[in-house]
């Protein structure tokens, strides 16, 4: 999963993109409304967090800029108003979800859920090859029932991988599931951790194996 996290304490950013980061995902941080469209029309989004405060302007008047573009992402408000006049001000002005500061991650995760169900938004079903079994909503792995533990970049190449599995998936894509854009690549860190997860999956009996397409990418294919 990846997010856009639009919020100019950088402190608070920092925190909350690591606690995310712990859950499987991959946030982008921007502190401004002008940067927030920007990396918009640039990815794709699983869901958008917004504060109302913000230097250039109020939140709120981005979401009818983004529905106009015809992005229908979720939006989840995440705001110190928080006053009821200010939560039927923000779903009104077209936010999916509207949280109050401070707020605990478990609660976060909880409403990214919940936005993630609605049918507008469903996010893949479960994904089976071989005898993996992956739930993208909540990152769960499991072989034959039983959990398969992964660190989260490993979990998120796997998804990556799986979800388009017998094809080859380019390293930009790749790259792209795993870090955000703020983040320094090593030009081998990708490779690293295929390599580990290949020994994993492995070990596991997994059923799959993943193979190097020179120069390209990689390809998951059963066995």
């Amino acid at each position: 999963m990846r997010l856009l996290l639009i919020e100019d304490e950088k402190e608070l950013a920092d925190a909350l993109s690591a606690a995310l980061g712990k859950q499987g995902i991959v946030t982008d941080h921007t502190m401004s409304l002008a940067d927030a469209c920007e990396l918009t029309r640039q990815n794709t989004y699983d869901a958008i967090l917004l504060d109302r405060r913000l230097p250039d302007g109020e939140g709120l008047t981005f979401i009818p800029k983004l529905r106009r573009a015809g992005v229908e992402t979720p939006i989840i408000v995440l705001t110190a108003r928080n006053e009821p006049i200010e939560r039927i001000e923000g779903l009104d002005g077209g936010a999916d979800d509207y949280l109050g500061k401070p707020f605990l991650i478990e609660e976060l995760m909880a409403r990214l859920r919940a936005v993630l169900r609605r049918p507008v938004n469903l996010v893949e079903p479960q994904i089976t090859v071989g005898r993996i079994v992956i739930d993208p909503l909540h990152l769960n792995v499991t072989i034959d029932s039983t959990p398969l533990e992964l660190p989260r970049r490993e979990l998120l190449v796997l998804l990556a991988l799986a979800k388009r599995k017998d094809k080859t998936v380019l390293r930009s894509t790749l790259e792209a599931a795993v870090y955000n854009y703020e983040e320094e690549i090593q030009s081998n860190a990708l490779d690293a951790h295929i390599s580990r997860l290949r020994k994993r999956l492995l070990d596991a009996s997994a059923g799959v194996t993943v193979h190097a397409i020179r120069g390209v990418g990689y390809l998951l294919k059963e066995e």
